[in-house]
């Protein structure tokens, strides 16, 4: 395991620094074994700096998953709100979350870690919900926006529905081909997903996979 050596740093970079080392040891380790003494050797630190940042572990465990959460769905809600194309930005939406650095190993055994806490500790429930409204959000955009452009009229509660179900798509995939992707092809499990959300949405025929083969 490597640990840094101790720096004087401004206060904001040493927190985003305890905050990584707090991920990384939850990514080696697991919640449980994301001590504070672990993380604090992780970051070259001591127990007593870590405290003037944190109040807790539970404090740097919510920021670290706000983090996590965060460098996830970025790409995503920057993609939703570019000009051009909705099937284009749609598109790129969907390998994002399908491709590394956010469908990667890593990344899952986080994801992972985290979740199974979601029911039982409110403050990372809250979190949770908090960025999977907001992706359903940048979905939700690009739907409306792909229906105008075709000029097909599409209700509030139908493009939610939608989301939704796309959202649960993505997952599952994204679950699959980063799990065992050792079984797939390059973009293999990206193409399942461009061509499934093709179908939900009544789109013509590559309409989303079209640029993605070529």
């Amino acid at each position: 395991m490597s640990r840094r050596t101790y720096q004087r740093v401004p206060e904001a970079v040493r927190r985003d620094d305890l905050i990584a080392a707090t991920l990384d040891c939850v990514a080696s380790f697991g919640i449980a074994g994301a001590t504070v003494r672990e993380i604090a050797a992780r970051a070259g630190v001591t127990g007593g700096l870590i405290r003037h940042y944190f109040d807790s572990k539970d404090q740097m465990l919510q920021a670290a998953y706000r983090q996590l959460m965060t460098d996830m769905c970025a790409p995503s809600h920057a993609i939703a709100r570019e000009e051009g194309k909705a099937q284009d930005c749609l598109r790129r939406l969907i390998l994002a979350n399908l491709t590394p650095p956010i469908a990667d190993a890593r990344t899952i055994s986080l994801w992972a870690a985290f979740i199974g806490h979601i029911p039982i500790n409110p403050d990372l429930a809250s979190i949770h919900r908090e960025h999977y409204l907001a992706f359903l959000e940048s979905l939700d955009l690009l739907i409306v926006r792909c229906f105008q452009e075709l000029g097909r009229p599409m209700d509030a509660k139908q493009s939610r529905r939608l989301a939704v179900a796309i959202n649960g798509l993505i997952d599952g995939l994204w679950l699959e081909g980063s799990l065992i992707d050792d079984m797939f092809d390059t973009g293999e499990i990206a193409g399942m997903a461009l061509q499934s959300i093709e179908h939900m949405l009544e789109l013509a025929p590559g309409a989303l996979t079209a640029e993605a083969g070529s």
